[in-house]
């Protein structure tokens, strides 16, 4: 059974009449790579300085290893963090850059130089020990960011947005090196990002947020597929969001049709949404479609095309497909019923009721 290294219990964070984090609770186990991920001013980035303790939480605990940590400075907690700006000094070279906390904490000199070779190693830099900062590259400086944060062998690493400075292919790059890097050493990682592919391809464990509060938690599977709400669904990937009503268990309807579906457990004739990705869609004739579209727009996108369509209500489709179509062209989509992930409708059922009435005309 896995520790639970950190734990935040009925965190709240408030800033006069603005509350920057509302009830959070979660664990996080040792050795794992866990991200927080949410549009800017989310809260992802108080929860890791509360964690670190470079803000306090209003109420709440935070225990790290079992125990509570709220009134322990930051640099008493075994934790390092790594910041998006690098926080690396420029007078320094790379080996005096990763060897300063060490040095701050009176290590021997012998034990230093091993312990910071071990750690450039890590980061594939250690033939770079005597270069100048202003002499690295973008990847090169946050990879001694991040000797620099593991040279002080924390048990938790908190990564602040570490990669949004990068261009995409060293970006892409460094998601591979973060995630060896991870499993290598055997450590809890946190990572705050906005970008849903990176948070995807990394983690062992997401949390989405919005507005100060923890939407859904799960594996980046279960969040790709199985999204609580209309928020996740819009903000992981790229969805087809249409209103519905359960007809009853494993039968929907939407745009004035019924579909056999893989959800039940819900009230007859809920209002709810339906999440159809766009690659879950298959472009076939008009007649053999079970919704018919008129093409609007197309865009290749190297292994697949990007269609944009619009139903015979004026609905945009988002379509990714292997097969290109041309511009005006009336098609079908078909889809199964694993296709479809059924939602419970989160807003009035009057507005429901509204935007319904609108499909259906």
């Amino acid at each position: 059974m896995s520790k639970t290294i950190i734990e935040l219990q009925h965190v709240y964070k408030k800033y006069d009449d603005f509350t920057a984090l509302k009830d959070i609770n979660f664990k996080l186990n040792q050795g794992e790579f866990y991200t927080l991920l949410g549009p800017s001013g989310c809260g992802k980035t108080t929860i890791l300085q509360t964690i670190a303790g470079f803000t306090d939480a209003t109420s709440g605990q935070v225990l790290f290893d079992g125990q509570k940590i709220n009134d322990i400075p930051a640099n008493k907690r075994q934790l390092n963090t790594v910041f998006q700006d690098y926080a690396l000094f420029p007078n320094m070279n790379v080996f005096e850059n990763v060897a300063f906390g060490l040095i701050l904490h009176k290590v021997k000199k012998a034990e230093v130089a091993e312990r910071v070779h071990d750690a450039l190693k890590l980061v594939q830099l250690d033939q770079y020990a005597n270069r100048e900062i202003s002499e690295l590259s973008g990847g090169q400086k946050q990879r001694i960011a991040i000797a620099r944060a593991i040279v002080n062998r924390p048990k938790v690493l908190l990564l602040d947005e570490p990669l949004s400075a990068l261009d995409a292919k060293l970006r892409k790059d460094m998601q591979y090196e973060l995630r060896s890097l991870q499993q290598n050493l055997g450590i809890t990682f946190l990572f705050v990002t906005h970008d849903q592919e990176e948070a995807l391809a990394m983690s062992d464990q997401i949390f989405v947020m919005n507005k100060g509060q923890i939407l859904q938690k799960g594996d980046p599977v279960d969040i790709y597929d199985e999204p609580i709400n209309h928020f996740v669904a819009d903000f992981i990937g790229e969805s087809n969001i249409i209103p519905g009503h359960m007809v009853r268990d494993y039968e929907i309807s939407f745009l004035g049709h019924t579909f056999e579906c893989a959800d039940a457990g819900m009230r007859p004739n809920e209002p709810v949404e339906v999440v159809i990705r766009p690659e879950d869609l298959v472009i076939t004739t008009p007649e053999k479609g079970k919704l018919q579209v008129k093409v609007s727009t197309q865009l290749f996108r190297g292994d697949y095309y990007e269609i944009l369509a619009y139903d015979m209500q004026d609905n945009e489709w988002l379509i990714h497909s292997t097969n290109a179509t041309t511009d005006n062209a009336i098609i079908g989509l078909t889809f199964g019923p694993n296709d479809m992930h059924v939602m419970r409708y989160n807003e009035t059922e009057a507005k429901f009721n509204s935007r319904l009435e609108t499909y259906e005309e």
